[in-house]
């Protein structure tokens, strides 16, 4: 079984996006059994809160279903309790780095790098353009499921 852990800041937005996105190309692949994706936050400051309504209203608008989340801090022990923490910018990664311990293992990675781009997954909270979001998360995840069936058969 792969085991996914999506991270963002708040656990709202990108992170619970990338989420749902990702369990239903998992779905469409009928590998649902061979998958196990959550998500979660690098800062404490959504802590219990469900996503926000425009990641939840573009998910409805594509058709994906939103998964049933509430926000959580990401723990030292999800660095050992998943194969890939996938960060959606530079700030994610070098907070799971930290909250990690490191990365020794190799298992951190930006969602975008797996799209061929180093670039940073848009962030709503900030732009209020959850269109732009998406396209980012799911270009990101397509390449992340396209790498991970090419790469890491092994563990399906």
């Amino acid at each position: 079984m792969v085991k996914i852990l999506f991270v963002c800041h708040g656990n709202i937005c990108r992170s619970t996006m990338a989420e749902s996105v990702m369990t239903y190309l998992v779905r469409q692949q009928q590998l649902e059994n061979s998958f196990y994706i959550n998500s979660a936050a690098t800062s404490r400051e959504e802590i219990g809160n469900p996503p926000h309504h425009g990641t939840v209203g573009k998910l409805r608008e594509v058709r994906i279903p939103p998964v049933p989340h509430r926000a959580v801090q990401m723990t030292a022990q999800d660095y050992a309790d998943y194969d890939y923490l996938i960060g959606m910018d530079t700030a994610n990664i070098r907070n799971m780095t930290r909250i990690a311990g490191g990365d020794p293992d190799g298992r951190i990675y930006k969602l975008l790098n797996f799209a061929g781009s180093g670039r940073d997954v848009a962030d709503p909270w900030y732009t209020g353009d959850f269109d732009a979001t998406y396209a980012d998360v799911s270009e990101g995840c397509s390449g992340l499921l396209r790498y991970i069936l090419e790469n890491d058969r092994g563990r399906l």
